[in-house]
């Protein structure tokens, strides 16, 4: 019972008072299964972008970090091509930094400074990320390409 009233407050907080660029919903009545949409940071290659995310909470949750992952293709060093993410709060210690005083806003926040700041030395994507360190005009030309074919809201 304490997962769903605490995902209710959230949930409500979220819908009353999103953090700037992030809105985040149920789409039915299943409590596990949530959406979000991150808009890309302006000054950056996901600026004008919609981004899609899905979020699965596990029954432990608060003391198991959801499974947040893109569904909007990303061309990002620490997303991979199946949208997971590479980000320690959402991941258990030793090997994560997950705190059931964490919330689902705060994981969406983290995730938008990701996009706007990736870690190019714990990437999921070892190419994009070589491309970030070496070569950072094209990974803005590639990642601002993608933006506009998957993101875009002018389809």
């Amino acid at each position: 019972m304490q997962r769903a009233s605490r995902l209710k407050r959230e949930l409500s907080l979220l819908s009353t008072e999103p953090p700037p660029g992030i809105t985040c919903w149920q789409p039915a009545d299943q409590l596990d299964d949530l959406r979000a949409q991150i808009l890309g940071g302006a000054d950056t290659p996901y600026e004008k972008g919609i981004f899609n995310l899905e979020i699965i909470v596990p029954e432990r949750y608060p003391f198991e970090p959801p499974k947040i992952r893109f569904l909007t293709p990303i061309y990002h060093p620490n997303i991979d091509s199946a949208g997971r993410i590479c980000l320690d709060v959402l991941k258990l210690p030793p090997k994560g930094a997950w705190r059931p005083s964490l919330n689902i806003s705060t994981l969406l926040t983290s995730i938008q400074l990701l996009m706007a700041e990736p870690n190019p030395d714990d990437p999921l994507m070892a190419d994009i990320s070589s491309e970030y360190k070496y070569n950072k005009q094209l990974f803005m030309l590639n990642a601002k390409e993608w933006t506009e074919k998957y993101a875009s809201q002018e389809k």
